[in-house]
């Protein structure tokens, strides 16, 4: 296979060149440190390659693993050093050549270099080293990773944002060429907040993303539409959102920030004329000093204010708004590894933490007796509520607030301990006051779901008092990226054994 090293070689010898120009770095200018020809062995925490060289342990953002690198430090500590490549000397086996354009800027997909196979290979690795080493777990079946059938073009849902300051590259601005528009649609660049990258084509999300957001910006271009000057808080278009389905139907949000009305409805006019096989065509005005919009009324300009996705047997109602999971193919392969973790015959009580929009609940309720869910954000159980009410399910519960606060005893006894209990939890995994009560609930099996093996890890070290960790399987949801899903399924321990346990744990 060819593989075309010169891009990366040629960046990282530039890095180099300008450390060694003397180029200050950070605040104060001082002697950078450079460690040589450092071996990388596997992936680290958010998608670093891992390598010792004397003892030290180093963290490395720009290869990956196979790689023999000089590191330039970074971050030094006392038992690891964190750095970037900026000269490989030797160049893995696994690599293969990126296959985006913006790939050596964009910092979306840092994982393009590394060929799938070996990407799945270090993601299972990291979640079960996770699970081993953090979370001190045993004897359990380690089962093997569901990667994607597609590894481009499978997210549903893209945001970019508008900027009058497009981020040049190192070539363009070798150039001393004065570049008047730098009016730019795409990501923000890792480490500048004010500064886009302008994208021409991206491979996370299909149907007519790319096509809308080049014809977006080619007649804002035309039409001498002002970009979002994020210091000076001013301009009128601030940001896209495109929603696809696999159902064929787009969503198109365009959030801006000044509020002219003729300029406003000149864009949008011109989108529906354009693509008029848009489901939802809508907008915001936000000028608020942030980028959120969940605060904010929307308005639609043509079409439903929703649009549709089916996964598995389940048809959805998404809004501008709603939460829902963002690689839907690969949803259902996860949301089908819990419900056969949770194994139900159609008699349990099961409780679903952290619900969201109850995708879990609502994909495993016609397998039990009543679901009931909590989540804490108001709009994602009134998604879960409609979503219930579309699909005739009418054994389901949800509740808004704080799991933490939601989830005591008088809620047990209200709606009857769990048979099942099922969680994920964001990356932070659940508060301590959520364990206990887990503990203290005693569900005969919980599955628990987790997007950071490293925080699932801890918290099945606590659940250890009670509970015997029996399998796991990690799903990768974001092929390129560090990003990784894990479901584990955990059985109460017989209760004279964990009451053993704990009287060798707290002897008198």
């Amino acid at each position: 296979m060819f593989i075309n090293k010169s891009p990366e070689r040629a960046r990282t010898l530039a890095y180099g060149n300008a450390v060694g120009k003397g180029i200050k770095m950070g605040r104060r200018r001082r002697k950078p440190k450079i460690v040589e020809r450092v071996q990388l062995t596997e992936i680290a925490d958010k998608g670093r390659a891992f390598g010792k060289k004397d003892d030290m342990v180093y963290f490395v953002d720009g290869a990956v693993p196979g790689d023999i690198v000089d590191v330039l430090v970074t971050k030094k500590r006392k038992s690891y050093n964190q750095g970037r490549a900026i000269q490989i000397h030797e160049y893995s086996d696994k690599r293969v050549e990126p296959f985006c354009e913006h790939f050596e800027h964009c910092g979306g997909c840092k994982w393009q270099n590394l060929a799938y196979e070996e990407q799945l290979i270090q993601k299972a690795q990291v979640t079960k080293n996770a699970i081993e080493r953090v979370g001190k777990q045993e004897d359990f079946e380690f089962l093997p990773i569901v990667g994607s059938e597609k590894t481009r073009y499978y997210r549903n849902k893209l945001e970019f944002s508008f900027s009058n300051k497009r981020w040049l590259t190192e070539e363009e601005i070798e150039t001393g060429e004065d570049f008047d528009n730098r009016d730019a649609l795409g990501f923000h660049r890792p480490g500048a907040f004010d500064k886009i990258l302008q994208v021409d084509h991206c491979f996370l999300q299909g149907g007519l993303s790319n096509d809308v957001r080049n014809a977006v910006h080619a007649f804002a271009i035309e039409n001498k539409l002002t970009f979002f000057d994020v210091r000076g808080k001013s301009g009128l278009l601030r940001n896209l959102m495109l929603r696809t389905t696999t159902i064929g139907e787009t969503m198109v949000l365009v959030i801006f920030h000044d509020d002219e009305l003729e300029n406003r409805n000149l864009l949008l006019s011109h989108l529906q004329e354009k693509f008029p096989q848009i489901t939802s065509l809508q907008y915001i005005i936000n000028q608020k000093a942030n980028d959120t919009y969940l605060d904010l009324p929307i308005e639609t300009f043509y079409g439903r204010d929703f649009i549709y996705e089916q996964l598995g047997h389940l048809k959805y109602k998404i809004g501008a708004k709603s939460f829902f999971q963002t690689n839907t193919e690969q949803g259902f392969n996860l949301y089908s590894i819990v419900a056969d973790f949770a194994a139900l015959s159609g008699e349990e009580n099961v409780y679903d933490l952290y619900t969201g929009t109850g995708s879990i609940a609502l994909f495993v309720a016609n397998k039990a007796k009543h679901v009931v869910g909590i989540e804490e954000i108001e709009p994602a159980i009134d998604d879960a509520k409609i979503n219930a009410q579309n699909n005739n399910i009418e054994n389901v519960t949800f509740y808004v607030g704080d799991v933490k606060d939601i989830l005591t005893d008088e809620f047990a006894v209200t709606h009857g301990k769990p048979d099942v209990l099922i969680t994920d939890p964001p990356r932070v995994g659940m508060h301590e006051k959520v364990v206990n009560m887990l503990l203290e609930l005693e569900a005969p099996k919980i599955v628990y779901v987790s997007c950071n093996p490293a925080t699932q890890a801890r918290d099945l070290k606590l659940l250890g008092e009670k509970y015997q960790l029996i399998k796991v399987q990690p799903v990768d949801m974001f092929p390129h990226t560090h990003h990784i899903e894990n479901v584990a399924l955990l059985v109460l321990k017989p209760a004279a054994l964990f009451n053993k346990e704990n009287e060798l744990d707290n002897p008198e």
